[in-house]
């Protein structure tokens, strides 16, 4: 059944962390329903995934927010197997999604100056690479997947301008840069390997960098910035910066505004610091 919904994923040109995602999640519904009946499931039951829904929230311990991710998923899957003729009935909508608290807080958690000890390390530690990706990131706001998914040909760094071909959604988006991503970038490229990778950020084996790599890199020198903090720091610092909310949301990529309006409000610091005025 994976096997055949992950093609099904791939089909419907599902980005490759969403189907990475559903994937896993629908694997541990049905290793959930093996260990709950001592069989694995044909199609979905709609009382047996509000039990899962359960599971999920007493047992797991799962936040509403997580819960939907992994519902989201199995929706996908009841869509895919009534494709197929494995059932008819829909058991699932987004009428049964758990209700979350929408976030005021600014989601940025991190200071300039942090960032900035952060770039310093990578320039002086690991080099050129890393430096070029830790800038990359914090000031041009690129999601990971898109900053790894760069070739040398979306950088123009005359016009000041990388092409993010394959963002969120498949959207193709051009990102305005600053003299910091420029100048990263261009000494980067003076020491990049010469071979035949498209890719901007080179392993040191040659190929495209993975994930998982540049993961273990920043958990090696922070315990609080990773990549998509680096992205919350950029909205943040933008909108500081006097970028319109319309600016950061075509720079970030966002498809929703109500996203990018988060980025106007305080931090969780300057909240609690409010809180001990009352």
């Amino acid at each position: 059944m994976l096997t055949n919904f992950q093609k099904h994923l791939v089909e419907r040109e599902k980005a490759d962390n969403t189907i990475k995602s559903y994937c896993l999640a629908a694997n541990g519904f049905l290793l959930w329903y093996q260990r709950s009946y001592g069989q694995v499931p044909d199609h979905l039951i709609r009382q047996d995934v509000l039990n899962y829904i359960t599971y999920l929230r007493t047992v797991r311990g799962l936040t509403n927010r997580s819960v939907n991710t992994k519902l989201a998923a199995l929706q996908a899957l009841n869509e895919f197997l009534i494709e197929t003729g494995c059932q008819t009935e829909l058991v699932l909508s987004k009428r049964d999604y758990l209700r979350v608290q929408t976030a005021y807080a600014n989601p940025s958690t991190v200071s300039r100056e942090q960032v900035e000890t952060l770039r310093q390390q990578m320039l002086v530690e690991r080099g050129l690479r890393d430096y070029a990706i830790v800038t990359v990131l914090a000031y041009a706001g690129l999601r990971i997947s898109e900053a790894l998914n760069l070739r040398l040909g979306d950088i123009d760094l005359a016009a000041r301008e990388i092409t993010v071909q394959h963002g969120k959604g498949d959207k193709m988006r051009v990102v305005y840069i600053g003299g910091k991503v420029v100048a990263a970038i261009r000494e980067y490229l003076q020491e990049r390997p010469d071979t035949d990778s498209p890719y901007l950020f080179l392993s040191r084996k040659g190929g495209a960098l993975s994930r998982g790599q540049v993961n273990r890199i920043f958990n090696a020198y922070s315990d609080t910035i990773t990549p998509h903090t680096l992205r919350h720091f950029f909205c943040s610092a933008a909108i500081e910066a006097g970028y319109s909310i319309n600016e950061v949301a075509n720079q970030a990529g966002h498809s929703n505004i109500h996203t990018t309006l988060l980025y106007t409000n305080p931090t969780r610091e300057k909240m609690k610091e409010k809180a001990n005025l009352l």
